[in-house]
């Protein structure tokens, strides 16, 4: 398992977290993810390292801008 923490810039509330949450969620191979939105941090699991396009690819689908991983 791998955990890689990821800079998400927009999120404002829990219903943020919750579209980034479910977007990330779907990529293969996830299995956890924690969101932080007061330090606008992504935390996500998963079973190797991730393709940063993936993931830029669903956090935009939930209408957020990934800034960092």
């Amino acid at each position: 398992m791998v955990t890689t923490t990821y800079q998400v810039q927009g999120m404002t509330c829990g219903h943020c977290a919750n579209a980034v949450s479910t977007e990330v969620g779907a990529i293969p191979g996830v299995s956890d993810v924690q969101v932080d939105v007061a330090a606008g941090r992504v935390d996500v699991t998963s079973d190797g390292p991730l393709d940063t396009d993936t993931v830029r690819a669903a956090v935009d689908e939930a209408g957020y801008d990934l800034v960092g991983a």
